[in-house]
């Protein structure tokens, strides 16, 4: 199997969890007077993510390669920022476009490997993960106007 396709797969999980991880995090620590509207928007985007992890890690278990299972792992492979402080609502809808569009741009470079390795069901995979996460991006951003 394609070590360079695994890696970045990898990397997709572990951003993926991450991200996850920090719009739960903004869903249980969000404040303000819009704080409705803020938590259910973090849960939706932190649902709909957590629902595809296990399917990313079963497409890697069938890469024949082992999945990141721990906070450092992930720490490791990760593109996104590590966060220890609680951000204004504001910035917790920056970051968590920001981190968005990082791992928009992972899944980019996942699907293209996937591709020419000729591992069609990741990639369509990846092409399912890259709409969830425009979708994302565009509640995120015209929050953000």
């Amino acid at each position: 199997m394609n070590e360079e396709m695994i890696e970045t797969a990898k990397v997709v999980m572990s951003d993926t969890f991450k991200f996850y991880l920090r719009a739960h995090n903004y869903h249980w620590n969000v404040e303000g007077p819009n704080f409705p509207q803020y938590h259910e928007l973090f849960e939706k985007i932190y649902t709909e993510v957590f629902e595809a992890l296990d399917t990313i890690a079963e497409q890697i278990r069938a890469m024949d390669a082992y999945v990141p299972g721990s906070a450092s792992r992930f720490s490791e492979l990760s593109s996104l920022e590590d966060e220890r402080e609680i951000p204004t609502t504001h910035d917790m809808l920056v970051r968590l476009f920001n981190d968005n569009d990082r791992l928009l741009a992972n899944i980019q470079i996942a699907y293209d490997r996937a591709e020419a390795a000729g591992n069609h069901g990741f990639s369509n995979l990846l092409a399912d993960r890259q709409a969830a996460h425009k979708k994302h991006r565009w509640m995120l951003k015209s929050t953000l106007k």
